[in-house]
């Protein structure tokens, strides 16, 4: 897995670089696989608490590399690589660990598909993002899947009909992202964030990811029945006891993770 590292930041939290900057980190057949192993293992790791995903060099990720693309030619070749990409996207909506995407530069197509996917994104105050296809022929299709579910549908329309990119303050006004910082504070805004995550129970932070986004294709009267089940069932944890006697008795809590 050349193009794709992994780095261990305190201890407890994992940083997955996609590192192919002469591609501008795009999302080939070989990274889109590979990401999938390293994001199975981490889910799996018990040490680690919270995945961040960056892109090496110049910039987050182009999408899919269009070279190899013009070269698949057969039909079967198209749809088993935007099948794998589908898959790596709810990969990390459906693994255990909260994702948080941290993007700098350009994070385009499939790239922008990426940051969507994930729990969380933070970037530089000069990123940009975009749904381009349109621009080369090829609609915007898969990533706007992603990004249809966290923006509203008039910004999205006009995302994917121009194609035209949008900076990271609006990409923030909008809910792509959660907030945008300069070059030199996006690291330690991370990282902070990272921290505050990886520091409450694993248990709780397992059924609360699954429980949100399972609710949010549901009808309402559903995923308050949903919801219902899934608190009763938390509250049942170990942790949740715990949890409520810190609180109580105005001290730390001391996570079992069971």
């Amino acid at each position: 897995m050349t193009n794709i590292k992994i780095k261990i930041l305190d201890k407890e939290i994992a940083s997955v670089i996609i590192n192919e900057s002469k591609t501008y980190n795009a999302l080939s057949f070989r990274n889109l696989g590979d990401l999938i192993k390293v994001f199975k293992k981490l889910d799996n790791d018990k040490n680690i608490k919270v995945i961040i995903i960056e892109g090496a060099g110049k910039g987050f990720s182009a999408g899919h590399n269009l070279k190899e693309v013009s070269g698949l030619k057969k039909k079967a070749k198209y749809q088993k690589l935007f099948n794998l990409c589908s898959k790596l996207m709810l990969q990390i909506v459906e693994g255990k660990k909260p994702v948080i995407a941290k993007v700098h530069g350009a994070a385009f197509a499939a790239g922008c598909q990426l940051v969507a996917s994930c729990d969380l994104a933070y970037s530089t105050n000069d990123a940009i993002f975009a749904t381009p296809g349109v621009n080369i022929g090829l609609f915007c299709s898969t990533p706007m899947v992603a990004v249809s579910r966290k923006v509203n549908r008039k910004i999205m329309m006009k995302m994917l009909l121009t194609g035209d990119p949008i900076k990271a303050k609006y990409a923030k006004e909008i809910g792509l992202i959660n907030d945008c910082f300069a070059k030199s504070q996006l690291d330690k805004e991370v990282l902070k964030v990272s921290k505050i995550i990886a520091s409450k129970s694993k248990l709780t932070i397992k059924i609360g990811k699954q429980t949100f986004y399972k609710q949010l294709e549901m009808p309402l009267k559903k995923a308050y029945a949903y919801t219902s089940k899934m608190m009763t069932k938390n509250m049942m944890a170990m942790d949740a006891k715990e949890g409520i006697s810190a609180f109580l008795e105005k001290r730390k809590p001391k996570w079992k993770h069971k």
